[in-house]
């Protein structure tokens, strides 16, 4: 008798949104409080705190219906054979058009051009609700709808663009590979990673946001000081226009080698009046760069694709897979569908993981940005963030340790304190 792969994966897709919901409604209970953490009494005022408690439970109702539709239509999709059943309409449309079924890559592309369409159908409600209710009414977004449905538009035409070369050349690598697959699948995706990295904020993200030069003054001396004095090779320092869209706020930097750039939210500059926080922020994302944070992500990631893609060239020709999930053929598009399904326990434990990784990367940010002498400034910049963007004040210690990147503000201020106790 075959393994019911399916009825498991659905078992403990449902059993996750179980263990999910119960966290949810911890930290639920946490933004009900009607007091600030002991930590942040006379840091965040009260105003501040009112509307961050609000802003906080009214995207938490929200994130409780778009989970629970989002089980409702993933679980059906999976116990109803939805799935098989849109592959082989796929095929029917391709027969239609007058080209081969046989081609996988046609009909896989058929396939793609369908899902897409479903899940801006599904998703649409929710973005449109989250961006125009849940943001609007606490004074966040920025953009009229004729924005974001441009926006949207772009999106789908660089998927358009973009996919089917990289969706057929998987598919011949998967054709082609023999024994040494998940190698290629690996170096394949590598590669365009590196492409995408260095094309993305030269190509594409100047589609959606201008980048303008932060110009001369103070501010510019002073980061441009700063990165000198880490021997960080700043090429470029942009300003983008975050505002059109939404008023929070963030900084960030990229490139490879000799070729760094540091982009900064205009929406940043607006709300630390202080232009030492601003400074502090980009201290603490130096540290990232100084202490390889960023180098050891890309080779955590790497390698664990590279074991993905060894699970996935175990399993693509178990015909007992497939056929669990409705499939009489093996197409490969559908093997990794499948693959990523049944690995969901082990996605889940390695995300945790990750998560850990990242908090434990944000204190030692934080510790390097206080080690060249932005403590005060740091904490003053950290509370600015978190007040201006209305983040959660209390938070849940199990939802945080499960679903944040970042520590929480509490934590982030307890661990300098701590830095400074030990140094007195």
């Amino acid at each position: 008798m075959a393994f019911p792969y399916m009825e498991a994966v659905l078992g403990f897709m449902i059993f996750m949104y179980i263990v999910e919901t119960y966290l949810d409604f911890r930290q639920y209970t946490a933004l009900k409080l009607p007091t600030l953490p002991r930590t942040l009494e006379g840091v965040i005022s009260q105003e501040k705190f009112k509307k961050a408690r609000a802003y906080s439970l009214e995207k938490s109702y929200f994130n409780f219906v778009h989970e629970f539709v989002t089980i409702l239509l993933d679980s059906a999709i999976l116990y109803f054979g939805i799935l098989p059943w849109f592959w082989k309409k796929a095929e029917n449309f391709v027969l239609l058009v007058g080209l081969s079924p046989e081609n996988e890559i046609l009909h896989t592309l058929a396939f793609l051009g369908g899902v897409m369409i479903w899940s801006q159908i599904t998703d649409l409600p929710f973005s449109l609700y989250s961006t125009f209710v849940i943001e609007s009414r606490h004074g966040f977004n920025k953009q009229t709808i004729w924005l974001f449905f441009r926006d949207l538009i772009k999106g789908i035409c660089i998927a358009i663009v973009l996919g089917p070369p990289i969706v057929s050349a998987m598919i011949l690598i998967v054709q082609k590979g023999g024994p040494y697959l998940a190698i290629y699948l690996w170096a394949f995706t590598f590669v365009l990673s590196i492409v995408m990295m260095t094309v993305y904020p030269v190509l594409i993200a100047p589609l959606f946001n201008k980048f303008t030069p932060l110009p001369e003054g103070e501010l510019r001396t002073k980061i441009e000081a700063l990165a000198s004095s880490q021997k960080f090779p700043l090429k470029k320092l942009f300003v983008v226009d975050g505002s059109t869209r939404s008023s929070h706020s963030n900084a960030y930097m990229y490139g490879f080698f000799k070729n760094k750039r540091i982009v900064i939210y205009d929406t940043l500059i607006q709300q630390c009046k202080d232009e030492e926080e601003i400074v502090a922020v980009i201290g603490h994302e130096l540290g990232h760069w100084k202490l390889n944070h960023t180098t050891y992500s890309f080779i955590a990631v790497q390698i664990l694709t590279l074991l993905q893609f060894g699970g996935y060239a175990l399993v693509r020709n178990s015909t007992d897979l497939f056929r669990s999930f409705g499939f009489d053929t093996q197409p490969v598009l559908i093997g990794l569908i499948i693959f990523q399904h049944t690995v969901i326990p082990l996605q889940h434990l390695v995300n945790f993981g990750l998560n850990l990784v990242s908090r434990s990367f944000e204190f030692q940010a934080d510790a390097f940005a206080k080690k060249l002498g932005y403590a005060s400034a740091l904490r003053a910049g950290l509370v600015k963030l978190q007040e201006e963007n209305l983040s959660a004040m209390n938070t849940d210690p199990w939802y945080s340790a499960y679903h944040y990147s970042h520590p929480p503000l509490v934590e982030r201020l307890g661990a300098l304190d701590e830095a400074d106790k030990k140094e007195d």
